[in-house]
């Protein structure tokens, strides 16, 4: 009974520990959206004030052209937009002779003489628009030494704007710098008091009398099974399965069709409750939780996603908000502050939208940012599904069968990626995969199973170099 009711403690302590950790990230997150917010008005302003510029300088530079490049810019477009006009009228002038003569043909020399007084009367025309054209730019005349004047004050005019310009542009930098500086001091102390605060609820949990040694693990483990078991009616899916996932590291789960290598995964999400056995996960705050005592839908909350055999996005969305959609177990406003959109809940927005960008960013799909998942391909839809599970701050990713339906130029790319995420954002990763290149390549411990049972674990070289792995897959003799 007392044990019951310091692990009650325990939660609700951890509970806390969670919500003020986030409430550290969020502050210093929305830094960065500040500072992006900044820059991105700094380079509204120079562009509006660049745009002003270029304008003064359109005047004076027309007066450092030659009177011969002043009428080939101005002159000579127009001109040629005459000639244009009148080869056209002279085709309506031929289509609407042939249409008379087909129709009159003993009036021929009639419809000649019309349909070459037309084309005098349009010829006539069009060299006088042409004169008048010729007329109003070739009243200028400049000297060498003029042009040479207007370049000089053209020059200088243009060092000064320019000046002007890298002078706004440092004058926004500074400004900038000054408000991000107030506004990361003000985190900073902020998040020494959430810290402390933090500090003080880790020491009245080492006071709780917690003797439950039935779930310890070593510190390297961040998932352990142990005699895991899932029947379905009369069929064993599972059969006493026990292996543990080290944190970090690539662990893959490898086996013959229906060998019961996504049973267990459901068992691990808690999407299957299994027969018997225990599910044991090191949590955020490193302490040792069951996962059999857990609702699905509060697995996610735990640091745990996964991904599917098919790929499962929203097609109406585009990828950006499909990774939105993903982050929404990390929202702390209510329904209240979504509908009216309060200030709160547009801080959570920008912080998971620049989230969402730089994951795209790092996974070298922020080109589909705004593309819709219909009609991309299969390999780019796997890779958004893996993006997504970032949204998270996932500690173990669990992906099932990743490489399904992929080419060789695919699942080269595919590597590339949970590597990378496996690196940069300190993940573990869990996968169950038929193919055994890249299986091999990948995986830093592998455990073959065949009915449920375990048959090997052990580093990729081990399991391949095993008889019972051999006969498993190819038979036996």
């Amino acid at each position: 009974m007392a044990n019951n009711k310091a692990n009650t403690l325990n939660n609700r302590y951890n509970h806390q520990i969670e919500q003020l950790k986030y409430k550290m990230r969020y502050q210093t997150q929305y830094v960065d959206v500040i500072k992006e917010k900044l820059d991105q008005k700094r380079i509204k302003e120079l562009k509006k004030m660049g745009q002003s510029h270029q304008k003064e300088l359109y005047a004076l530079e027309l007066e450092t052209l030659s009177d011969l490049s002043y009428l080939e810019i101005f002159e000579a477009p127009l001109i040629k937009k005459l000639d244009e006009k009148l080869v056209w009228q002279q085709r309506a002038i031929a289509q609407s002779l042939k249409r008379g003569l087909s129709k009159n043909p003993s009036a021929k020399e009639e419809l000649l003489a019309k349909a070459q007084l037309q084309k005098d009367l349009a010829l006539k025309k069009n060299n006088e628009k042409k004169e008048l054209v010729h007329q109003k730019f070739s009243a200028r005349s400049k000297t060498e030494i003029q042009l040479r004047g207007s370049l000089i004050a053209y020059e200088a005019e243009k060092a000064r704007l320019n000046k002007l310009h890298e002078e706004k542009n440092q004058a926004l930098l500074l400004e900038n710098e000054k408000i991000i500086a107030e506004q990361k001091s003000k985190t900073d102390i902020s998040n020494k008091q959430l810290k402390e605060k933090i500090e003080s609820i880790v020491k009245q949990k080492s006071t709780l009398n917690i003797t439950d040694t039935q779930h310890e693990m070593n510190d390297d483990v961040i998932l352990s099974l142990r005699d895991l078991t899932m029947k379905f009616g009369g069929l064993v899916a599972v059969d006493h399965l026990s292996f543990d996932v080290k944190a970090g590291e690539v662990f893959g789960l490898i086996g013959p069709n229906g060998a019961g290598k996504t049973t267990v995964f459901n068992c691990i999400t808690q999407f299957y409750k299994a027969t018997s056995g225990t599910v044991i996960y090191k949590d955020r705050n490193l302490d040792n939780v069951l996962l059999n005592d857990f609702k699905v839908h509060n697995v996610i909350k735990e640091g745990i996603v996964r991904t599917f055999q098919n790929v499962e996005l929203i097609w109406e969305l585009s990828i950006l908000d499909n990774l939105l959609v993903g982050a929404h177990t990390l929202y702390h406003t209510n329904f209240f502050s979504h509908l009216v959109h309060t200030r709160r809940y547009k801080r959570e927005e920008e912080i998971l939208r620049a989230r969402a960008i730089k994951i795209l960013t790092d996974l070298d799909l922020i080109l589909y940012k705004d593309w819709y998942p219909l009609g991309l391909p299969y390999g780019i839809l796997k890779l958004v599904e893996l993006a997504r599970t970032l949204m998270t701050n996932p500690r173990l990713i669990i992906l099932d069968e990743p490489a399904a339906g992929l080419n060789d130029i695919e699942t080269e790319k595919l590597v590339h990626t949970i590597r990378k995420i496996q690196k940069d954002y300190k993940c573990t990763i869990f996968l169950v995969e038929h193919d055994m290149g890249l299986v091999m390549e990948i995986c830093d411990t592998i455990c073959a199973i065949s009915f449920g049972k375990k048959l090997a674990i052990g580093t990729p070289k081990e399991i391949q170099s095993n008889k019972l792995v051999q006969e498993a897959y190819l038979g036996g003799e």
